[in-house]
């Protein structure tokens, strides 16, 4: 389903009038849908029903308490990859016996706060780590649950920056070394190895990658057992690409159909980290157009929302559809294919008001004519949106609203002047 439809040239979140939702709010302004949130992860429930699926939402991909408390609400579990994420999800209400702490990084301190909390396992990322977790959990008197990620060296064929199930990827560790850990691990009483870890990457949009994943992971959990490590969990990480141009993303049931087999064979029960394809195209940045500008060839639309708010495309050179959230007459929607004609639209650079030359949402993107005040929607942005937003140039943080079916719920205010500056010591 997609909540964000527009009515008599009006876009709508649900059955609430995002234009309405800026004049109250203000921009930049995040919207997400409910609805979309929860029927992703409702949806990812059923295709892995018969496996008894834990879906542990990513909360990397958005992490506002509101969306957590949400999910909670209706049987998600968590993956986080930091104690801050672990605070979040507990504030939030989530159980820490079915949230996994993954992270190539955890502190001591860390650990040890996983720990005390309760959660159903680690992903283990090294043998540094493994000593780590197990040393702490020694000094505590815990036995501590783990899985082994391991990189099964396959390509993803997604951004360079989202692929990590390759042997040159900071994550994990590679099979061979895999066998290795786990024999090692045998020897140390403060842990148990009740799991095996992939996750090969984000925005996938094959599922070949996955096939060739599991196939690996299947034979190396039986080498595990017979180490007799009970390998009771597959986690499969995430990663299942969304349509940020409308149309690219596969759907969910054929990413099931190429793991399932395997997890069948593997007598294991399933976790899953999905974040993207929970969260993303429940959420979209609304912002107010500045100033129109034009130098030489080039027409610019500047407005208020800026790479501070929304990095994805400075980072990672990425596409979010952009619409004005009030359309000229037969034009109903954004459309998802650029390459044919729009009527009545002009190439523009929409772009922000930092001070740096990659803040810009889109370059020459067809968009009908617009004016100062007016009101534009960048869809897909309800992940790694607000959690990858800064305060760059002294700029106060967006607010966040959650909307359900006529309701909708301020779930984190704007910052203020005096926000950016709390924290600051004066010398």
């Amino acid at each position: 389903m997609d909540a964000f439809q527009y009515r008599e040239n009006q876009l709508f979140c649900e059955s609430v009038p995002v234009a309405r939702l800026a004049e109250e709010y203000g921009t930049p302004l995040y919207v997400y849908s409910g609805s979309m949130i929860l029927d992703a992860l409702r949806t990812l429930q059923a295709v892995y029903a018969e496996v008894d699926p834990l879906v542990c939402y990513s909360v990397k991909a958005n992490s506002n308490l509101g969306v957590l408390r949400l999910l909670n609400g209706h049987g998600s579990g968590f993956d986080v990859v930091s104690g801050g994420e672990l605070f979040r999800v507990l504030k939030a209400g989530g159980d820490p016996g079915k949230t996994v702490f993954a992270g190539v990084g955890k502190s001591d301190p860390e650990i040890a706060q996983a720990i005390d909390a309760g959660v159903l396992m680690f992903n283990v990322e090294s043998e540094a780590e493994l000593d780590s977790i197990a040393r702490v959990a020694a000094e505590m008197g815990r036995i501590a649950p783990i899985a082994l990620r391991v990189n099964p060296d396959v390509d993803p064929k997604t951004h360079r920056y989202t692929s990590t199930g390759q042997k040159q990827s900071k994550f994990g560790v590679d099979i061979e070394r895999a066998v290795r850990i786990a024999q090692t691990a045998k020897d140390k009483p403060s842990l148990t190895m009740i799991g095996m870890h992939m996750h090969i990457g984000s925005q996938i949009t094959s599922v070949d990658p996955y096939v060739k994943a599991v196939a690996k992971g299947v034979e190396l959990i039986r080498q595990l057992r017979e180490m007799g490590h009970p390998i009771a969990w597959y986690n499969m990480g995430g990663g299942y690409g969304i349509a940020y141009k409308g149309h690219e993303a596969r759907p969910i049931r054929e990413f099931a159909e190429a793991i399932l087999p395997g997890i069948k064979a593997a007598g294991c029960r399933l976790a899953i980290e999905p974040g993207r394809v929970i969260a993303g195209n429940a959420g979209v940045l609304v912002s107010r157009v500045l100033y129109t500008k034009q130098s030489g060839d080039k027409r610019f639309l500047i407005q208020d929302a800026a790479m501070n708010d929304l990095i994805r495309p400075a980072l990672y050179e990425s596409f979010h559809r952009i619409w004005p959230v009030a359309v000229p007459e037969g034009l109903p929607a954004p459309p998802t294919d650029y390459e044919a004609e729009i009527p009545g639209a002009e190439p523009r650079d929409v772009v922000g008001p930092i001070c740096e030359s990659g803040d810009f949402f889109a370059k020459d993107r067809p968009l009908p004519p617009l004016d100062r005040g007016d009101l534009l929607a960048t869809f897909s942005a309800g992940a790694y949106g607000m959690v990858m937003a800064s305060n760059y140039n002294t700029r106060p943080r967006a607010a966040e609203v959650l909307v359900e079916g006529d309701q909708a719920k301020l779930v984190r205010r704007r910052e203020t002047l005096d926000d950016l500056v709390a924290q600051e010591l004066d010398l």
